[in-house]
């Protein structure tokens, strides 16, 4: 259970990047539904699988198998995927949805990276590549080769919608 809690801490303030989550998020309580669990204690780590569903409040992760990689009783790495793997949370401005065939958030550098037919959306606004950086502190999104991929970017701009 421990566990569990790590990942639902580094999600909630490291997957939402520069989207504020609704401020009752956090309080609610979570719920987590997958075919199986294994947990590691001395390997630091741990794996859940088969239709992994994690909730709280307006946060909604869903991936085919999610590893959480710990030092010492912090979250180290977050490394989800799935076809695709899939996250929702509503910023209080509407929802941000991400789309990925793998998404990877190293906790200590508050960076999100989504690989594989990625896709961020936010106030309408949609941005594709084989990948995308999504850094928390510097408040930047990087997609295609400025985020070490091999596509080109796509970037649908919903009219009379700020590009954020």
């Amino acid at each position: 259970m421990r566990h569990l809690k790590f990942l639902v801490l580094a999600l909630l303030f490291g997957v939402t990047g520069t989207v504020h989550a609704l401020a009752n998020d956090k309080d609610q309580p979570v719920q987590l539904s997958a075919d199986s669990v294994d947990m590691d204690e001395g390997k630091e780590i741990s794996v859940y699988k088969g239709d992994v569903d994690l909730r709280q409040g307006s946060m909604r992760l869903q991936a085919d198998q999610v590893t959480i990689r710990h030092r010492g009783q912090q979250p180290e790495k977050v490394i989800a995927i799935g076809s695709p793997v899939r996250f929702q949370q509503d910023s209080g401005n509407g929802l941000v949805k991400a789309r990925a065939q793998r998404a990877e958030y190293e906790v200590n550098s508050e960076v999100l990276v989504l690989i594989g037919k990625a896709s961020l959306t936010r106030a309408g606004n949609t941005t594709r590549s084989d990948r995308i950086v999504y850094d928390r502190v510097r408040h930047q999104v990087k997609a295609g080769a400025a985020a070490q991929g091999k596509q080109r970017v796509q970037i649908t701009i919903e009219p009379g919608k700020p590009n954020k």
